[in-house]
């Protein structure tokens, strides 16, 4: 399996964010890909054409519906030589397939896709789970339910619904799994954790690579999430300290609050 990371700057009607990510993936042996989360074309394109002799894109995967991840979409599909299906949550751009939560694909001949419903961030959000049956390497996509020492914003859910998504859904997975975020925010959630967390050393291990490459997607493992990333440690006894709550969703929620609150 092979990833390629594309940062994009990402902006709709003045508003956007210059720290997205998409990613390429394909299956070595067959070149069999699928793009996921191409929100700004004129960055993606120039990257698919160039690949275009060399990969077979089968399909465009979303995380979630939201402009900077699936607005993209429709562009992508007129700049491609043959049609692809869009396999996202039902609310994404232009999306012909939506699979339950639980079920499995394949692409190429090595590649199994898990898909992880996590709903909160967005109702219809996604965690695509890959796993490389030749390489025996497991990734997963996590657009913006899971960051590096963070989570997303609860836009559409509560703090149940994010507790259930990390530390449950995400949380089961093999800990080498690696996790590709859909923003670069490491750097900023390294701040929070500073003041929630203290210098631990899991956060001062996150803390010095962040501070040391300007891209840290695909660096960190669900099993170092745990350790250094408070949203999944919503039943230690340091957080319930720091938040005044014993229940693990509201544990969850007052985190989220705080780190509004900035």
């Amino acid at each position: 399996m092979h990833i390629q990371s594309i940062p994009m700057s990402v902006v709709h009607e003045g508003v956007g964010s210059s720290n997205n990510y998409a990613y390429l993936v394909h299956d070595d042996e067959t070149k069999d890909a699928v793009i996921i989360d191409p929100a700004n074309p004129p960055e993606v394109i120039p990257v698919l054409n160039d690949k275009q002799s060399s990969l077979n894109l089968t399909a465009i995967m979303n995380t979630h519906h939201h402009w900077d991840h699936a607005g993209g979409n429709t562009k992508i599909l007129a700049a491609l030589p043959k049609p692809v299906p869009v396999i996202a949550g039902k609310d994404s751009e232009g999306v012909t397939k939506t699979p339950s939560h639980g079920s499995k694909f394949n692409i190429g001949k090595n590649i199994q896709v898990t898909a992880l419903h996590t709903p909160c961030h967005t109702q219809d959000s996604i965690c695509w789970f890959f796993e490389d049956q030749s390489s025996d390497e497991r990734v997963v996509f996590t657009g913006d339910t899971l960051f590096h020492g963070g989570c997303g914003k609860f836009f559409e859910g509560n703090g149940e619904e994010m507790e259930k998504a990390l530390n449950q859904v995400l949380a089961a997975l093999p800990d080498d799994t690696k996790v590709f975020p859909g923003h670069e925010y490491t750097k900023s959630n390294v701040k929070f954790l500073k003041k929630v967390a203290g210098d631990n050393k899991a956060v001062q291990a996150l803390e010095k690579f962040a501070d040391e490459n300007q891209e840290t997607q695909g660096k960190f493992t669900i099993k170092q999430e745990k350790e250094h990333n408070v949203f999944m440690q919503t039943k230690s006894e340091e957080m319930k300290k720091v938040t005044g709550e014993t229940e693990p969703s509201k544990v969850m929620a007052k985190l989220r609050e705080l780190k509004n609150a900035g």
